[in-house]
Order: structure tokens, then C-alpha cells, then sequence
């Protein structure tokens, strides 16, 4: 039995081309990561604007976290404990 532990980069490329969940979560990450930087590069915010960005954020972040659950959770099925 081999005893290669698959990365957690390794791991996000394999979801990325395997599991739909996955591959519309990360293009959603990434959607809200074009529009914060969108946002980031603006001399001055509006008020909603800056509402805006922070709740982009948010999101962002908890997309970010369900996409490291899935890989770990992907990981941890390539390599049940014994």
C-alpha cells in the first residue's frame, strides 16, 4: 500500500477537474476575488461600495473554507487512517 500523502495544492487541482461542486465554488472564489481587487485598486470607496467589499469578503472567505473542508475531506479518503 502506498503511503503518498497527496498535497493540499495537488488536491484542489484534482477537484478542480473531478467534482462539479468544487470546480463552481472555486470559480465563484475567484469571481469575488476579480471584483475585490476591482475594488481595492479605486482611489475612494462609496459608502455602499465599502459595504460592498466587506461583505465580498466575507463570502469570499467562507467559500474559501468550504474548499479546504472538501480537499481535506478528499485527502482523508486517499488515506484512511489505519
Amino acid at each position: 500500500m502506498s503511503s503518498v500523502t497527496v498535497s493540499f495544492e495537488e488536491a484542489k487541482e484534482i477537484l478542480k477537474n473531478e467534482n462539479e461542486e468544487f470546480a463552481r465554488i472555486y470559480r465563484k472564489h475567484r469571481e469575488l476575488d476579480e471584483r475585490i481587487s476591482h475594488l481595492e485598486e479605486q482611489r475612494f470607496l462609496t459608502p455602499e461600495e465599502e459595504v460592498e467589499e466587506k461583505q465580498l469578503k466575507v463570502d469570499k472567505l467562507h467559500l474559501k473554507d468550504k474548499m479546504a473542508e472538501m480537499v481535506k475531506e478528499y485527502q482523508s479518503k486517499q488515506h484512511p487512517t489505519q
